[in-house]
């Protein structure tokens, strides 16, 4: 996919959806922070359903922090390897009063410094809590990276770093929810609905199927 192409990816992109967001619930950065530490290896959908009794109880570190790992783990019991994620929450709410008086960083080197926090949820709290350019490479944003051919990679920082390089400035804020959502809803894994996407004479996949299967 050439520069021309690209920004007309990123142009339709932003067309369909002027002002992209994420769907997990939050309020604040500190409660982003949560929702995504929770979101790995989850849906949005089961952490927001877990969210919505936690946040209500307890939505700062403090608060989190008393309540104690077994009762932190009742609110999230729902949600995939809830029991270390409640650890790795409980130590993260810790390290924010110890050592930010209780207020998520914005640098990534003391996001990444947090238990439970790796490259990519820093990349989605810098950017969606703090209004930075990143982009945070997910399985969706992978396959659609490297199926359209707008920036293929073998790993996920060598299509994190191709998208930083080759997504125009204009579009570096809200890449990161285009591309969440197109693969999400329209780039599936499996069945890609190539016959309602909206760069699909952009795209560099061969087998698209432009014509809707009966009953679609």
């Amino acid at each position: 996919m050439n520069k021309e192409k690209r920004h007309q990816f990123y142009q339709r992109l932003q067309e369909l959806d002027p002002h992209p967001t994420t769907e997990l619930e939050y309020t604040t950065p500190f409660e982003l922070l949560t929702a995504v530490l929770l979101s790995a290896q989850a849906t949005d959908v089961g952490v927001n359903k877990a969210t919505r009794k936690l946040f209500p109880v307890a939505n700062t570190p403090a608060t989190i922090l008393a309540l104690g790992q077994d009762t932190l783990e009742s609110y999230i019991a729902t949600i995939g390897l809830y029991r270390s994620k409640a650890k790795h929450l409980l130590e993260t709410c810790r390290i924010l009063l110890e050592q930010h008086n209780g207020e998520v960083p914005q640098d990534r080197e003391a996001l990444e410094a947090l238990p439970g926090v790796g490259r990519k949820t820093a990349n989605v709290v810098m950017n969606t809590a703090f209004g930075h350019a990143t982009i945070a490479v997910d399985t969706h944003i992978f396959r659609v990276a490297n199926r359209t051919g707008l920036a293929p990679g073998k790993d996920v920082r060598v299509v994190e770093d191709k998208l930083m390089k080759v997504t125009p400035l204009a579009f570096q804020q809200d890449a990161h929810h285009w591309l969440i959502l197109h693969g999400r809803y329209v780039c599936k894994a499996r069945r890609p609905e190539c016959w309602r996407c909206v760069v699909n004479d952009l795209c560099d996949f061969k087998p698209k199927e432009l014509t809707p299967p009966k009953g679609r």
